[in-house]
């Protein structure tokens, strides 16, 4: 289960970037994932309730935005999203599609804070 030592990183990273707001609480921290990132949610979700204990994200809420598959056609030229996994082909064109541009990222798109003020 990777998505404990993924969701330990997270913590450790937005611990120390509020480090910088003394007192203040985290609120929320969202996360964007490609839906070819091989992480799990549900694990991910489970994670965070271990890992935020005794931390400053101890009641902070983890909004997850998936990210879909995007793929450039060297055919047509064209970035287009895929609808399923099932098929790697330009949804234009019809010609088989093989440059990824996004749907594996794992990125902390933003951190709320309350900072008492």
């Amino acid at each position: 289960m990777h998505e404990l030592s993924i969701c330990t990183s997270i913590v450790e990273a937005v611990t120390q970037s509020v480090a910088a707001y003394p007192g203040a609480t985290v609120k929320k921290v969202s996360l964007r994932l490609g839906v070819l990132s091989d992480i799990v949610e549900d694990s991910l979700r489970f994670c965070w309730e271990l890992t935020t204990k005794d931390t400053p994200l101890e009641s902070a809420e983890l909004a997850v935005a998936a990210v879909p598959i995007v793929m450039r056609c060297d055919h047509c030229q064209a970035d287009v999203t895929l609808e399923s996994l099932q098929s790697f082909r330009c949804p234009l064109c019809h010609e088989p599609v093989n440059e990824l541009l996004h749907g594996r990222e794992m990125e902390i798109e933003s951190i709320e804070i309350d900072d008492g003020k």
